[in-house]
């Protein structure tokens, strides 16, 4: 099959592994940069031209577009479905899963369990903001904030107060959520892949640090999902229209607890934890089905 990436940085430890994968199993594959492709549209022949190149005889991509560029990398995957294209991810799911507030609500209606989380309009009844969520420690997220950034830890009334009035000062787009104690600052990222998890490890933040993502130096280790956790995340995925996504969740008092579905999962924590293959289950989830 002759596969193509969209990454704009082909030394990505991800990129780089997917097409180790590819080229294992006898795929041809290319790295391109969704923003240099320029999209031809026109009745029954829509194109792409890749430095200068037209694209042809693509059988499959596989997306890997970040936050920042989210609104032309989704148009490029878009015009690959166009052509008849097989992409492991949609680019509709794409564009669900970048709204956090959208992916919540989505969620929320597949009865997922979910941090409790409040959403206003620059609301000036802060109190019964944080009433809402059972009052401080609580977590305040900017919408558009990525690997934890944009992300505040409020540990008393007054502080939440502090940072919630300030955020809508800004007009900065924010949600509100419960603090889960029980979850001591650690959270559970599940790779999953076609309907089936291929890897899950547990991510512990740092001394001091609530947030557990790697790029703020937290660890990773190996963990066995429980059949509740498991399913959990299969069936976020699904509820997303994911055929590849990272699903973080919380261990909690009342059982799993989304946090959020990943739609461009970074491979190598979760290789490294796991010592599994991750990128040949992306492929062979290509494969089946070409």
């Amino acid at each position: 099959m002759n596969l193509k990436i969209l990454s704009r940085n082909p030394k990505l430890y991800s990129s780089q592994r997917l097409v180790e994968a590819a080229v294992k199993r006898g795929h041809k594959v290319e790295t391109i940069d969704p923003l240099k492709c320029d999209l031809i549209i026109e009745k029954k022949k829509p194109s792409i031209v890749y430095k200068g190149k037209v694209l042809s005889e693509t059988d499959a991509v596989i997306p890997r577009i970040g936050a920042s560029v989210t609104y032309y990398g989704t148009a490029v995957v878009r015009q690959f479905e166009m052509m008849g294209v097989f992409t492991t991810t949609e680019s509709q799911a794409l564009v669900r899963s970048r709204d956090k507030l959208r992916s919540l609500q989505v969620l929320s209606r597949a009865r997922l369990g979910l941090p409790k989380t409040v959403f206003t309009n620059y609301s000036k009844s802060v109190e019964e903001i944080i009433d809402h969520v059972g009052g401080a420690p609580l977590i305040i997220k900017l919408l558009e904030g990525t690997q934890g950034l944009g992300v505040v830890l409020a540990e008393t009334r007054k502080a939440a107060e502090s940072v919630i009035e300030a955020f809508n000062g800004l007009q900065a787009r924010v949600i509100v959520q419960e603090f889960i104690k029980e979850a001591g600052g650690a959270d559970i990222r599940a790779l999953v892949v076609d309907g089936h998890v291929v890897g899950a490890m547990k991510r512990q933040g740092k001394e001091g640090e609530f947030r557990s993502n790697l790029h703020r130096g937290g660890t990773a280790s190996v963990i066995q999902l429980s059949d509740e956790e498991e399913n959990a995340a299969i069936k976020a995925a699904r509820a997303m229209g994911l055929g590849v996504a990272g699903v973080d969740l919380l261990q909690s008092a009342r059982g799993p607890l989304i946090l959020e579905v990943n739609s461009s999962p970074g491979l190598e924590g979760i290789e490294k934890a796991t010592g599994k293959d991750i990128a040949k289950s992306i492929i062979r989830y290509i494969e089946r089905n070409i």
